[in-house]
């Protein structure tokens, strides 16, 4: 247990990270991080280097096991399945695809083109930009074990209830006709080589730091302004666990909004600091990932207005019942 602990502290809150930037702040800079300037100095260098480290070797790890799952042998194996088990295989992989929600909708495209029902496609595309194994760990370096697999196991329920709602209401009809028009040729996939899978795990890093650097940046300046210079009355009176209307609120907020889990995570971080109900913080993480703005545009070009609606109606209310239920019962995480 001990050695769980030290490598828990160590390796994923990185506190060596902490302990030096601390003294960075305070000897190099003379402030003092339980000052609001130093604290938010501490926060946003901290903060920065460690999404930074760890996104990197995360991404690295998560694209070399997705090499082993292109998209053809992803639809291949999906299509051995119908069913509940096919829209949990279909969240299950959407784990290990680590994309936003934009971007995850070209493989949505390709699955309904190559023939698999449009329940498990929904089932991916919810689960792809909402959980994957790098929020695995990032959430755990923030918050902890439990609250890091708590999530993870809703954002697949969510997920694999979406698709089936979705599958049970058959809304074939609504998916645009030149969807099914392309379809995909049984192309036999090659065979990568090691070489190959380390070139192409370095060449996702690269692409997904490159998308995401400026989410992470803001979103870490967010939350040290949230952290250090927000009053906790004004955090209270708008997100306080004793407003009811603190969940639909951050899922409002959440949905325009365009960023993904690496750009969200300070923000959690700082409301959970400045004590607003970890159900709150999570509706909006949820919010902001599966349903930003720009991936509903572009979903519209794809599905007609009734199963667009569906697909936001369903996401939207699951995500609030997730928020509600873990501020009544998320003490039992923190």
């Amino acid at each position: 247990m001990f050695i769980f602990d030290w490598l828990n502290s160590q390796l994923l809150k990185m506190e060596w990270l902490s302990n030096l930037v601390k003294a960075l702040v305070e000897q190099v800079f003379g402030l003092s991080i339980q000052e609001r300037l130093g604290g938010s100095i501490h926060f946003f260098v901290y903060d920065v280097i460690k999404i930074f480290i760890l996104l990197s070797v995360l991404i690295f790890t998560i694209s070399y096991i997705q090499s082993f799952f292109p998209p053809e042998r992803t639809r291949k194996i999906l299509g051995k399945y119908n069913g509940i088990t096919a829209n949990t295989l279909a969240a299950l992989l959407g784990t290990v695809t680590p994309f936003c929600s934009c971007s995850s909708i070209p493989l949505f495209i390709g699955f309904t083109s190559a023939g698999l029902p449009i329940g498990v496609t929904f089932s991916f595309l919810i689960s792809s930009p909402l959980v994957d194994l790098a929020s695995v760990l990032l959430l755990a370096s923030i918050f902890n074990w439990k609250t890091a697999i708590a999530y993870v196991l809703v954002g697949l329920v969510l997920a694999v209830i979406g698709g089936t709602i979705i599958s049970k209401a058959k809304m074939e009809e609504y998916v645009e006709s030149f969807v099914f028009g392309n379809k995909i040729s049984d192309v036999e996939e090659e065979e990568l080589t090691t070489g190959a899978r380390l070139d192409f795990a370095r060449c996702q890093v690269v692409d997904i730091v490159k998308r995401v650097w400026l989410y992470v940046l803001i979103g870490v300046g967010i939350g040290a302004t949230i952290h250090n210079w927000i009053p906790d009355y004004i955090i209270s009176a708008v997100l306080g666990q004793d407003k009811w209307y603190s969940v639909l609120l951050a899922t409002i907020v959440g949905v325009p909004m365009y960023a993904d889990i690496f750009g969200t995570l300070p923000i959690a971080e700082a409301l959970v600091l400045r004590g607003v109900g970890i159900g709150t913080v999570l509706a909006f993480m949820m919010a902001v990932t599966a349903l930003s703005l720009p991936s509903i545009i572009m979903l519209k070009k794809v599905v007609k207005t009734r199963l667009l609606v569906v697909f936001v109606g369903v996401v939207i209310i699951g995500i609030i019942i997730i928020g509600y239920t873990f501020n009544a019962f998320g003490y039992m995480l923190l």
